[in-house]
């Protein structure tokens, strides 16, 4: 098991940038694929970015060139920086874990942190 905890959420205007961090507990954090992901009032939730136990990423073609997913396995800690931030980026944005990799779907949640971006 795996306990998620998601921070660095809040209003900023277009253009800002803003780092979130998913603090994660429990079992080795390294074997673990982690991701983000976010959901907009009255959409499906939708992935963002991806990052595999060996480091390799996947970015939304939305989010491309914007947005950078990292890992700290000596932290235990997933962040996602996202610069260039558009009002159509508003969402509460969730990590999500998964063990092992191969799975499809994502087993571990955090509660999710609210993303406000003004025009």
């Amino acid at each position: 098991q795996v306990q998620l905890v998601e921070s660095g959420g809040g209003l900023v205007q277009a253009g800002d940038s803003l780092r979130l961090s998913c603090a994660a507990s429990g079992r080795s954090f390294s074997s673990y694929a982690m991701a983000w992901f976010h959901q907009a009032p009255g959409k499906e939730r939708e992935l963002v970015a991806a990052i595999s136990s060996g480091g390799s990423t996947y970015y939304a073609d939305s989010v491309k060139g914007r947005f950078t997913i990292s890992r700290d396995n000596t932290k235990n800690t997933l962040y996602l920086q996202m610069n260039s931030l558009k009002p159509e980026d508003t969402a509460v944005y969730s990590c999500a874990a998964k063990y092992p990799d191969y799975l499809k779907l994502y087993n571990y949640w955090g509660q999710g942190t609210q993303v406000t971006v003004s025009s």
